[in-house]
């Protein structure tokens, strides 16, 4: 009896948790402007192409300005057919405003992690949108 008690409050306590954790990263996330970038790399097998492109991305996502989510991601092996995951890495970024993700693009951190990185994709897509009202 005891151990289901404090199972169900452990479980109680864990379910708290991921909801407080869920709305911190909802709160976080602007809903007006998202810019998600997918990277394709020539090599990405090569440890210190995705060394150096971690590196870069990190130091300019640190120093930007202007975006507010910064998420980086690698896909995780797909198990369903609609699920693509061809792409090296992705790039998840929101901004308070179109005008704020312009910017963004103009920062020299961001031209930096450019110069720095360019050669190591063979292909990039951006999907740019604006969050509808709520």
């Amino acid at each position: 009896m005891k151990t289901k008690i404090v199972t169900l409050l452990l479980v109680g306590v864990l379910a708290s948790s991921c909801v407080q954790i869920k709305n911190e990263m909802n709160n976080n996330f602007d809903h007006t402007f998202a810019h998600v970038v997918y990277f394709w790399f020539k090599n990405p097998d090569s440890q210190a192409d995705r060394a150096t492109f971690e590196a870069s991305l990190t130091k300019f996502l640190n120093s930007s300005q202007y975006a507010k989510t910064k998420f980086i991601g690698k896909p995780p092996k797909a198990i369903r057919d609609v699920v693509d995951d061809s792409f090296t890495y992705s790039l998840i970024l929101s901004f308070e405003s179109a005008e704020d993700q312009a910017a963004y693009q103009d920062e020299a951190a961001h031209k930096v992690f450019i110069e720095e990185c360019e050669d190591f994709w063979e292909k990039v897509i951006v999907y740019d949108s604006q969050g509808i009202q709520q």
